[in-house]
């Protein structure tokens, strides 16, 4: 007797752009630096809520929104850190991470990650390939 058997292959697209931003303060005052440094103009949304621990309560994380209305790319500021843990536990020493959707050319990347270290209250902003995290289905909203 021949089985015959297909296996469905299926792997989750991380289609974004991500950016590890560490600085001390808090998430709105990191916003507010952005917005003016950049010319952004992030606004607070509901928390991102995520199920890290099966059968408990999601984590809450703090989430900034902010679009390009002219080429529909997104902007997402995301905290780090948890009412209960970490988005990204492997990354502890990111306080936050801007997520990019859609498309941005590497010349505007580049210029975004500039800009950002050229804020004196960052620490760091360093692009991530989100395909080397663990944790990477967090990313997924």
């Amino acid at each position: 007797m021949i089985l015959n058997r297909k296996f469905l292959k299926f792997e989750i697209d991380f289609d974004f752009v991500l950016i590890a931003v560490t600085s001390s303060l808090k998430d709105y005052r990191v916003c507010f630096l952005i917005n003016k440094y950049l010319n952004f103009n992030f606004s607070k949304t509901d928390d991102l809520e995520v199920d890290i621990y099966p059968g408990a309560e999601p984590v809450l994380f703090s989430l900034y929104r902010y679009s390009w209305e002219t080429t529909e790319t997104d902007f997402f500021f995301i905290g780090n850190k948890g009412s209960e843990g970490y988005l990204v536990p492997e990354i502890k020493s990111a306080d936050y991470f801007l997520m990019i959707r859609n498309y941005i050319d590497d010349n505007e990347l580049d210029t975004i990650i500039s800009s950002l270290n050229k804020i004196p209250e960052i620490v760091a902003a360093v692009k991530i390939d989100p395909k080397k995290i663990k944790s990477r289905e967090n990313l997924l909203f």
